[in-house]
């Protein structure tokens, strides 16, 4: 957006969208889900960080394989209970827009766990910048997952690539593997393949 002396974003670092808005992107993010399900050993322990994806994954998880679910969202730990799996809810203040667990707390519990595997989201992925999200606390939290998980997968939908938001949460050095979706260019894989990270492409 043009402004005088210059041009600024159209969107502020700090703009979010209610959790009950997220339904852009809704087929690439199933997409992404299915293919995380490649990374859900049997019997494992996992850690779903808030957000709209790891949300769709919570629907699609096996619930015959003994999995044991921590998780500082609301309504993932609400549909991982009403499938019957095993969810293990991180205390904290819950913040209204997107429904996550922060704060001490959280942050607390975070410290006293080890799990198999964590997936994440993130609101803006820059090569230059790393992960991003409009909210210090939330990005603290997202922070600390990173230290509970033996391996840590990121499920970011080609839109949110090329962008920043307020507070960063990860480096692309702290990223195992990323599922994205086929929107994602070839320069954007090699990027990513040029930094170490795995990258799993899900096609619709």
């Amino acid at each position: 957006r043009r402004v005088h002396g210059g041009a600024v974003p159209a969107e502020p670092s700090r703009a979010e969208p209610n959790v009950a808005d997220r339904d852009e992107h809704v087929a690439e993010k199933d997409a992404i889900a299915r293919t995380a399900l490649r990374f859900v050993p049997d019997g494992a322990s996992l850690l779903l960080d808030a957000g709209s994806t790891t949300l769709r994954l919570a629907e699609m998880l096996p619930t015959t394989s003994g999995l044991v679910v921590y998780t500082n969202s609301w309504p993932v730990g609400a549909a991982l209970h009403e499938r019957g799996i095993a969810v293990v809810a991180l205390g904290g203040r819950i913040r209204p827009v997107t429904m996550a667990a922060v704060g001490a707390l959280t942050t607390e519990a975070l410290a006293s766990i080890n799990v198999d595997v964590a997936f994440l989201g993130t609101n803006a992925l820059s090569f230059d910048r790393g992960l991003t999200t409009p909210d210090a606390e939330e990005a603290d939290v997202k922070h600390r997952m990173l230290a509970a998980a033996r391996q840590r997968v990121f499920l970011v939908d080609s839109s949110k690539f090329g962008h920043e938001s307020l507070a960063r949460h990860a480096e692309l050095a702290d990223v195992d593997v990323l599922v994205t979706d086929a929107g994602a260019t070839a320069q954007h894989r090699k990027r990513l393949k040029d930094a170490g990270v795995t990258v799993e492409v899900a096609e619709r």
